[in-house]
């Protein structure tokens, strides 16, 4: 017979109110199943005596960090549009996604769980959400509000998957355009440092055994290679306080701004990331607006939720201008961020009320550039890296071979 542990628990029960108790159980999964079956939202639960630690221990169940990624939000999201469109209630349709999302993501399940139970308790879905930042964005949150004010959650819902559905294939675009030069670039500078750190200075004595004059090119490679050899600590140190002042530069509102702003103004990336940032902007923006958010509110959210801080400060100033009465594009033809074919037909959208529409046509044809531009880039970038990782492993090899060549030509010679 297995031992049973001990457990003491602080839960909330449907009206709120705080339980305190100890029960037996022979595993925490068993002493969790226990609490929920009587009905109770557990805020703490630690085993009593015993050894702590290991996998058959309890844990502090608040302890688990109660997030989401985006791809685990938009199923459940599009499974709850599903049921509540099927008829099924609410609270009923959070409990069950809830039970199902436990077992894939802990922290997930435990949130909707609490969720479920703040709302058994009589409060709003959309108010329920909002204790939990790390699983429901800003955006979600508004967007559940107004689908509650509207009678159409389930229509909302779906509005919403379909948006987070778009926001992370359009990252995923992202990073496949990325990935390729990040790693290149990495795999560049360690070569690069290996052959002049670890492979070049063994030639050095040799060629000073020579006793002649190396060729230019050999005596510039050795020259670096004898710095950098000299000086790896001063590098490494370099490196390391680059890294950390970025991290702390990054902390600043004014550090974010210039990094967001060399972003968007690099030579061959800058347009990819301008378009990305226009089509985030159109797609958040048109859908809050399209699920009842009123004007101002959803141009504060768009500005929160851009994730550049030079559109944030663009957005949030037009919505000063919009409060005091004036046109959503009076700021916005003033920044250099938005191509003025954006603005007109934003313009045109404000003036036919039709803005909702444009928006979506927006973000659209944005999302169809970056997807051009991330495959011209792919197919650019490939060669681009391979020609700069063989030249500079080329030219490292020739200084090195060159003089010896040289020798080997002048012994036939003689």
């Amino acid at each position: 017979m297995a031992t049973k542990l001990k457990f003491q628990y602080l839960a909330r029960d449907a009206s709120g109110r705080e339980v305190k108790g100890n029960l037996e159980a022979e595993t925490e999964a068993e002493a969790t199943g226990r609490l929920r079956q009587q009905q109770l939202s557990i805020v703490k639960l630690d085993q009593v005596g015993g050894a702590k630690g290991g996998w058959n221990t309890a844990l502090f169940a608040g302890s688990v960090s109660r997030k989401a990624s985006t791809a685990e939000l938009c199923l459940f999201t599009r499974q709850l549009a599903t049921m509540i469109g099927a008829g099924i209630p609410l609270l009923e349709s959070f409990e069950i996604l809830a039970e199902q999302t436990l077992d894939e993501n802990k922290g997930f399940g435990m949130g909707l769980q609490e969720c479920a139970d703040f709302v058994r308790g009589g409060t709003e879905i959309s108010e329920a959400m909002t204790k939990f930042p790390r699983i429901f964005p800003e955006i979600y949150i508004n967007m559940v509000k107004a689908g509650e004010a509207s009678g159409q959650l389930d229509i909302i819902l779906n509005r919403l998957a379909e948006f987070l559905e778009a926001s992370e294939s359009l990252k995923r675009e992202i990073k496949s355009a990325m990935t390729y030069p990040v790693i290149s670039l990495v795999l560049i500078f360690g070569i690069t440092g290996y052959l002049l750190v670890g492979v070049v200075p063994k030639f050095k004595s040799m060629f000073d055994a020579l006793k002649g004059e190396l060729p230019a090119i050999t005596q510039y490679v050795l020259a670096v290679s004898n710095w950098l050899t000299n000086n790896i600590l001063v590098v490494i140190g370099i490196i390391i306080a680059t890294v950390i002042g970025y991290k702390l530069a990054m902390r600043t509102y004014q550090g974010q701004k210039i990094r967001d702003t060399v972003w968007l103004k690099l030579p061959v990336f800058g347009p990819l990331f301008q378009k990305v940032a226009i089509s985030r902007f159109a797609r958040t923006f048109g859908t809050l607006l399209s699920s009842g958010v009123p004007l101002l509110g959803a141009l504060e959210i768009v500005a929160s939720t851009a994730g550049n801080r030079v559109i944030e400060e663009t957005l949030t100033e037009t919505r000063e201008t919009v409060r005091r009465g004036e046109s959503i594009t009076t700021h916005l033809q003033t920044s250099w961020v938005f191509p003025a074919m954006v603005v007109k037909m934003i313009g045109i959208g404000e003036k036919s009320g039709a803005l909702e529409t444009l928006l979506a046509k927006i973000s659209d044809f944005y999302d169809e550039q970056v997807h051009a531009t991330v495959k011209a880039l792919t197919s650019l970038i490939e060669p681009f890296m391979l020609m700069i990782m063989g030249a500079v492993v080329g030219i490292i090899v020739l200084a090195i071979f060159y003089p010896i060549l040289q020798l080997q030509s002048a012994v036939r010679g003689s």
